[in-house]
């Protein structure tokens, strides 16, 4: 007992004992189960280019079809045959020069009286001169107006024409003549100052009556009726004032205006 203690009276280390041995078995173990194990082989680089090949080919039947599609189709290529509308529309295209030499006619446009006003006056062509000092001539791009004062063709608060209006209204009858188209509208006005009699009630029955009695004049000395229009304005369009004799005897007048006809509205 003493004599397995240790000076400091501690027992010795116990030496390690090895373990059993095991390799063979394990040697068994392996040669056991190597018939079911298969070892994947490694693969190789040798057909590592058919891959790059491959794509160079596709990348060349790319370019091929791009260049074809941008080069159109061969010169010797066959023109295809032209369809029946195309061919119908050459015919008629081409008939007219084959069946003449001549030059096409282009048609003109025809005129209305709206186009007709914006490129000729009524006035151009009218024999103005030789007029009397009595008429005052005025035109604008659709109309010309001839303007007669009433105190030579009327007497005061009448409308029958005085010896010294039939002069004046001579003169004027070639013009108005001169183009038959024109469409002729007598207006009569007169001043602000009150008609009353048993003849003419009021300034609108005196003023269509002295219009009324120029177109009877007109009409018998030669000017077409269905030209002619009588209208009264009485005192609702003066051209001065009113306040005033001299500007009341210039209201005081009859205008012969000659005016393109207007076009007739379509009817719906």
């Amino acid at each position: 007992m003493s004599a397995t203690l240790s000076a400091a009276g501690t027992p010795p280390p116990a030496t390690p004992v090895a373990p059993a041995v095991a390799q063979p078995r394990a040697k068994a173990a392996g040669r056991r189960f190597r018939r079911w194990h298969l070892d994947t082989p490694a693969p190789t680089e040798e057909e590592g280019w058919l891959l790059t090949y491959l794509d160079v080919i596709t990348l060349m039947l790319v370019m091929m079809v791009v260049m074809l599609s941008l080069a159109g189709p061969p010169d010797n290529a066959p023109t295809p045959a032209p369809t029946a509308q195309a061919a119908s529309t050459a015919a008629a295209t081409a008939a007219p020069s084959a069946a003449s030499d001549e030059p096409a006619v282009i048609p003109l446009p025809v005129l209305t009286p709206e186009t007709s006003s914006r490129q000729e006056s009524p006035a151009q062509g009218l024999p103005q001169q030789g007029l009397s000092q009595e008429v005052d001539v005025t035109e604008d791009a659709n109309a010309v107006r001839f303007r007669l004062s009433s105190e030579f063709l009327f007497g005061p608060g009448g409308a029958e024409l005085t010896q010294a209006g039939y002069p004046v209204l001579d003169e004027l009858i070639p013009v108005l003549n001169a183009d038959p188209t024109l469409r002729l509208v007598i207006e009569g006005h007169t001043d602000n100052t009150p008609i009353q009699s048993a003849r003419f009630p009021s300034n609108w029955e005196l003023s269509t009556s002295r219009a009324a009695a120029v177109a009877r004049y007109l009409a018998e000395h030669g000017v077409a009726p269905q030209r002619l229009q009588a209208s009264g304005f009485a005192d609702t369009r003066p051209i001065g004032g009113k306040d005033n004799p001299v500007d009341r005897k210039a209201n005081r007048r009859v205008d012969l205006v000659m005016e393109k006809a207007q076009a007739a509205p379509a009817r719906r």
